[in-house]
């Protein structure tokens, strides 16, 4: 049975303005299994965020294959990475991402327009659901500006479960928190692990990684550790984490 996330030889060639190449990544594999809970890191330029954009469906590796749920989505069209990303990805962003003059409740419910859901009742029936589970039920109708960086944050998260996807794409979801608020987060991402969720995300903070249940270490493009977070950080961490 095929995992739910396999890039096999993944690699990414960038042209700089001089016409210099420059290898992102060097022909990585990687798998992640449904209802895993990954945390992915390295220093600046390791390669981590081109895989995560190319787990995405947001930036073309020049070579290797990504299959998606059993598809192999590498080589499709704009149009078709528009309509996985709305099938099958849900997005988390530092940045929260939201919009400024829209409730909590609308802003859940964007998805599910771009996504077809023609029945405003069920999108409010549904975004309401999501909001329920990252425990804002009683906030639908406040906007960003009346509430606080782990509040937007789980309107995030709720915007990102909406559409249920098979796995959520997390980009230093932390990194606007203070450390408690991110544990806060980071407790609700584990809940909904546990709940069966697949959950990748991005991370410079190790305290963030050790509260994922696996970590894969980038370094010069390469994939340098994965496995237990605690095991992982301790035998080869240091001084990759910046």
């Amino acid at each position: 049975m095929m995992a739910l996330v396999e890039l096999k030889g993944i690699t990414k060639v960038y042209k700089s303005g001089g016409g210099v190449e420059v290898q992102a990544v060097k022909g990585i594999d990687l798998t992640i299994e449904a209802g895993e809970f990954v945390a992915i890191m390295g220093p600046s330029g390791s390669g981590k965020s081109t895989t995560m954009n190319t787990l995405g469906c947001l930036d073309r590796p020049t070579s290797g294959t990504y299959h998606l749920d059993g598809q192999e989505v590498a080589r499709m069209s704009r149009d078709e990475w528009a309509r996985i990303r709305n099938l099958k990805l849900g997005f988390v962003f530092q940045g929260f991402n939201l919009l400024a003059r829209t409730s909590a409740l609308e802003n859940v419910e964007l998805p599910l327009l771009y996504q077809g859901v023609r029945s405003s009742a069920e999108r409010r029936e549904r975004a309401m659901a999501s909001l329920a589970s990252v425990g804002l039920e009683k906030r639908y109708h406040h906007v960003p500006s009346q509430m606080s960086g782990g509040e937007q944050q789980r309107v995030a998260i709720a915007r990102a479960l909406v559409t249920r996807p098979v796995i959520v794409l997390a980009d230093e979801p932390t990194g606007n928190l203070d450390s408690k608020t991110s544990d806060e987060v980071m407790a609700l991402f584990d809940s909904l692990n546990k709940q069966g969720q697949t959950l990748v995300l991005v991370t410079h903070e190790p305290d963030v990684a050790l509260k994922c249940r696996r970590v894969v270490l980038f370094r010069d493009g390469l994939i340098i550790g994965d496995g237990n977070p605690a095991e992982v950080l301790a035998t080869q961490g240091r001084g990759v984490i910046s």
